[in-house]
């Protein structure tokens, strides 16, 4: 079985190829769904990340608050890095699981959907990486209407974001997702085939469909 991750930048449409993939029967995981899950009330991993950064990151509930989370974590260098500590295994353990359950049932290619798969501790299960791209301002288009943001916000979102240019330098094929949902799923479709191909990480070339 090969495991192939799928990553692109916030608007991509990265998610839209991972679920043509799962409708054409290819077992699939999200990171990001991965990452949501394991923050659940209750969880290790939130009980662990109070006691780095405090109760109060907690809602009424026990939910996390999210966007304190990211505030105290992301405020320096030490606060990011055990965030990262704190939750990277827990993630990439779970993953490892859903390829484990996907290659026992006789799976050809497994896909992972996540936007950080580069520089991850995951990047090495992959075969390959398979880059979804998009032009700029429909990536901004996408993300406002996706998460009713403004346009100046998207902007920032994916300026901070790692570029298209440095992720293609990972990838083993590049999907262009500048047309409509239709354009996409052909070229999901097509780069099927060049994924038969591959042999091992070190081939990696991106080759645009």
């Amino acid at each position: 079985m090969k495991t192939i991750g799928i990553t692109g930048r916030s608007g991509c449409g990265k998610s839209a190829v991972t679920a043509r993939y799962a409708a054409l029967g290819y077992p699939t995981a999200d990171a990001d769904a991965v990452s949501r899950e394991i923050l659940a009330p209750g969880s290790p991993c939130l009980a662990a990340l109070c006691q780095a950064f405090g109760t109060g990151i907690l809602a009424p509930g026990g939910h996390l608050r999210r966007r304190m989370l990211a505030d105290l974590a992301f405020a320096t260098p030490e606060g990011t890095a055990a965030l990262s500590a704190i939750t990277h295994p827990e993630i990439v353990r779970r993953l490892r699981a859903a390829a484990d359950v996907a290659r026992q049932a006789g799976a050809a290619l497994f896909f992972v959907d996540g936007a950080a798969i580069i520089g991850s501790a995951f990047e090495k299960d992959c075969d390959g990486i398979l880059l979804v791209s998009a032009p700029y301002e429909e990536s901004v288009a996408r993300i406002c209407r996706r998460d009713g943001i403004s346009p100046e916000m998207a902007r920032r979102r994916l300026d901070a974001q790692p570029p298209e240019s440095w992720l293609r330098g990972f990838a083993c094929a590049e999907i262009r997702n500048d047309g409509g949902l239709r354009e996409l799923t052909a070229r999901a479709d097509a780069v099927l085939e060049r994924l038969g191909a591959l042999r091992q990480a070190g081939e990696r070339q991106a080759r645009p469909l």
